[in-house]
């Protein structure tokens, strides 16, 4: 068991290479990848072509949730008297994930979940409009598939990948439409998975650093001449208005009065 951290003081440095840096919501991508089957239903249904399916899918989505997981523990009362422990002996993942896609005038993100989940039951249209309708939902290994969510930021220096294994459409959340308003209409899409597994492929260890002290051995540096401040002036480039040129800074150091003797102010 480590020691009691005592209360400690903390400076500006500190602060800034803790907190100062804070991740945004605003940075990361998805990708979808359509499967083989769900692909050919697509084309066959004129939706959009197979070259840009996933892409059309990682622009327009929108919104989407990081997983979270838990883990399952045993509980232990008879040991210890008063006392309930709790052993762990399993990690239990989400079992959903919400994505959220803005939909064009096509309505092509809406086209793709109703199709792709329309193959996965099975469903037959050749019914037409009767209220008779067929299921035979299809083998898993042909709907499920991977997805990918990626959290960056700005400088795409630090990002950590979740990978969704065996994902597929499970929910299409309903989306109202009024006569108020106008605002974009959005798909909310919840993906059953199996797991999620979380990959860090890259990352940096760039913090903010202080600006580096000046060289102490600087020609015409002011923080000699005006003792120990540095206004980051050249004393060279400058003249008074009488016509005297400021003395240059000797390495014995020239005082305040030094630096303004012979000036003639008006």
């Amino acid at each position: 068991m480590g020691s009691i951290l005592s209360p400690q003081k903390k400076n500006i440095k500190d602060i800034r290479a803790k907190i100062l840096q804070p991740a945004l919501t605003s940075n990361f991508q998805c990708q979808f990848i359509i499967p083989s089957n769900v692909s050919n239903q697509l084309k066959s249904n004129s939706i959009i072509t197979s070259s840009d399916l996933d892409d059309t899918l990682t622009i327009s989505c929108t919104d989407a949730s990081l997983p979270g997981s838990s883990l399952a523990t045993h509980e232990l009362n008879n040991d210890f008297t008063g006392i309930t422990q709790r052993h762990v002996y399993r990690r239990l993942y989400d079992d959903r994930a919400q994505f959220t896609f803005f939909v064009d005038q096509n309505y092509i993100q809406i086209r793709i979940f109703e199709i792709w989940m329309r193959y996965i039951a099975g469903e037959e249209l050749s019914f037409g409009e009767s209220n008779s309708v067929a299921f035979k939902a299809n083998f898993p290994d042909n709907y499920k598939t991977t997805l990918y969510l990626t959290k960056f930021e700005r400088d795409i220096q630090n990002y950590m990948t979740y990978t969704f294994v065996n994902a597929f459409p499970i929910q299409i959340d309903s989306m109202p439409v009024s006569y108020d308003s106008s605002q974009l209409l959005k798909c909310t899409v919840s993906f059953g998975f199996d797991r999620y597994v979380l990959s860090n492929p890259k990352a940096s260890s760039t913090s903010i650093k202080d600006p580096a002290p000046e060289s102490s051995s600087a020609t015409n540096n002011t923080a000699t001449a005006f003792g120990g401040t540095n206004l980051g002036l050249d004393y060279g480039k400058y003249t008074t208005t009488g016509g005297v040129d400021f003395p240059p800074a000797s390495s014995s150091g020239n005082t305040v009065d030094t630096a303004f003797s012979g000036l003639n102010i008006l």
